[in-house]
C-alpha cells in the first residue's frame, strides 16, 4: 500500500488483527482508550456505533492523514444489552442465561478519512448476528470457561475458537462479523475510500 493513505486498526484485539491481515494490507494497530459503557436509554445497536467511531476518533487525534478502522461489538439477549463478564461468575450466568436461545451481536464498523481531501470522512454501518446456543448443562458451560476463560468477550464465549462448541448456529450476511471486524463491509468501505485491492 504504499501509494495509498496510511491505514490503521483502532484494535489491540489480536482476533480483529488476524483478520484485517486477511486482506493483505499494510496496517497499523493503535489500542484507543475509551470508556466502553452503554449511555442510558441507549440501544445495542446505538452502542455499538458510538463506540466504534469514538475508538476511530480516539486515535485520529494522534496520527496525520490516515484511514483508520474502528469496531465494536454488542451481544443482546430479549434486546438487554450483555456486556464483557470481567470474570468467571459473571461469565457462567451470562452463558446460562443463553443456552437454548437466540443471542444478537451488533458488530458496528467506522471507516474515519482524515486525508483533507477526503470526499467522506466517516463511512459508518452495524452487521448484526444471530447466534442460537446450545442447550448444554452447567457442568459443560463451567468447564468451558475455565479451558478458554473468555472474560473480555460480549456474550462469553470466543467463537473463533474452543467457544463455537457452544453454537448450534449462526446467520449473518458477513461471517466474519461475529470475531469482530465484518470484511465485507469494511472492504465496501475502503473501496469508497480509494483503496485498491487487485492491481493487474
Amino acid at each position: 500500500m504504499s501509494s495509498s493513505p496510511r491505514l490503521i486498526l483502532a484494535s489491540s484485539s489480536a482476533y480483529r488483527q488476524a483478520l484485517l491481515r486477511r486482506l493483505q494490507l499494510d496496517f497499523d494497530a493503535i489500542s484507543p482508550d475509551i470508556d466502553e459503557r452503554a449511555l442510558a436509554d441507549e440501544t445495542a445497536e446505538e452502542t455499538a456505533l458510538r463506540l466504534a467511531e469514538a475508538k476511530a476518533e480516539v486515535i485520529a487525534k494522534t496520527v496525520g492523514e490516515a484511514l483508520i478502522i474502528g469496531s465494536d461489538q454488542v451481544a443482546t439477549l430479549d434486546g438487554q444489552q450483555m456486556g464483557k463478564p470481567g470474570n468467571h461468575a459473571n461469565a457462567l450466568a451470562q452463558l446460562q442465561a443463553m443456552r437454548g436461545r437466540e443471542v444478537v451481536f451488533h458488530t458496528a464498523l467506522c471507516l474515519l478519512d482524515t486525508r483533507a481531501r477526503a470526499s467522506q470522512r466517516v463511512q459508518l454501518s452495524n452487521v448484526p448476528t444471530v447466534v442460537s446456543f446450545r442447550d448444554l448443562p452447567d457442568a459443560e458451560l463451567d468447564a468451558y470457561l475455565r479451558i478458554e476463560q473468555p472474560y473480555d468477550c460480549a456474550g462469553s464465549a470466543k467463537n473463533e475458537g474452543l467457544g463455537i462448541a457452544l453454537l448450534a448456529s449462526i446467520r449473518s450476511e458477513d461471517p466474519s462479523a461475529l470475531t469482530g471486524l465484518p470484511l465485507i463491509t469494511l472492504v465496501s468501505m475502503l473501496r469508497r475510500a480509494g483503496v485498491t485491492f487487485f492491481k493487474g
